[in-house]
């Protein structure tokens, strides 16, 4: 009786001792897990959560960005941005540009992942082909399409002269909008890979089994092929959507002039949000007014991106689930 109490003793502190270790080895993995994602973690904070808050600060002052002498006047710049018709312009031609190409780019792009998911001799070659343009970096491919459409020494002129045309000043109003939509488009390699890579992984048991049963190439497509895609063609969507909203780089190279003074120079077809932006900054200095632009475009985009996930909870087939019978959450 008297070992089997003395045994009953020695057992909590044996018992107890499991716990601490337990706690021990959970703290040591908190530990590892802060110390990989702390550097993410500062980076996030100084380089995006600081920069956004010091933003938002500047967007109710008007600071020049240099001058001592500025002031604070609350939300007088988010008034002025619905009441200055230029602001109004630019976001509307922003939004049109991004309805031209964003479609254009993701049909565009599917339709040749369709042809050379086909078998035929060359079809390697082809698929380099189309996708070179993708990895031409930005910067080169519009000095590219500036010399190309060059009004007096460009090869479509050349093209319009051999037809018997007069020189048309393409890099100028009303013709340089489609230049520019044409140079996006230029780079549509980078949505085909995309979605030649999701055709890949199509189930060919089910396009065989539509076949026997009678279903021809556009039916198995459209019933079969494309809701499969359909996820992959909604991300094309999102990302295209929120890139062509900050359209930038592009529009400014095009100008007909070089340097700090092609900000001034944008064809008024090309003058998008992001360029008056740009204008507001570092033309004019109005740092507080275009803060409030870059607010807003953000306000912007989540409302357009709002939008297009809408729409995709209709659309979108996950997992082979239908989005009609898709429950709310």
């Amino acid at each position: 009786m008297t070992a089997t109490l003395s045994a009953s003793r020695e057992t909590p502190p044996a018992v107890s001792a499991r716990p601490r270790r337990k706690r021990g080895r959970a703290g040591q993995r908190t530990r590892t897990f802060y110390l990989f994602v702390g550097p993410w973690i500062a980076g996030f904070v100084l380089l995006t959560l600081f920069p956004l808050g010091y933003a938002f600060w500047m967007s109710l002052t008007n600071t020049d960005g240099l001058s001592p002498n500025w002031s604070y006047v609350g939300f007088d710049n988010y008034v002025r941005v619905f009441q200055d018709s230029q602001t109004i312009a630019s976001l509307g031609r922003t939004g049109i540009f991004m309805l031209a190409t964003v479609p254009t780019g993701v049909a565009a792009g599917l339709a040749m992942a369709v042809m050379l998911n086909r078998d035929f001799r060359g079809r390697t070659l082809f698929r380099a082909l189309f996708y070179l343009p993708a990895v031409v970096p930005g910067v080169a491919a519009a000095l590219t399409f500036k010399i190309i459409f060059d009004k007096n020494a460009g090869a479509a002129n050349a093209l319009v002269g051999a037809a018997g045309g007069e020189p048309i000043s393409w890099l100028a109003d009303p013709y340089t909008r489609f230049v520019l939509i044409l140079m996006i488009l230029w780079g549509v390699g980078g949505s085909m890979i995309i979605s030649l890579a999701a055709l890949q992984d199509v189930p060919r048991e089910l396009l065989e089994a539509a076949k026997v049963d009678g279903a021809g190439p556009v039916y198995s497509f459209f019933k079969i092929t494309l809701p499969i895609l359909s996820p992959i063609i909604f991300f094309q969507v999102v990302t295209g959507v929120i890139g062509s909203l900050q359209v930038f780089v592009p529009s400014l190279l095009l100008a007909p002039v070089n340097g700090a003074a092609a900000v001034t120079a944008v064809p008024e077809g090309n003058y998008l949000f992001m360029v008056h932006v740009y204008a507001e900054y570092f033309a004019k200095s109005h740092f507080g007014y275009a803060s409030a632009l870059l607010w807003v475009l953000f306000l912007f985009v989540l409302l357009i991106t709002g939008i297009v996930f809408k729409i995709g909870n209709r659309t979108v087939f996950y997992g082979g689930v239908d989005p009609t019978e898709r429950k709310e959450g």
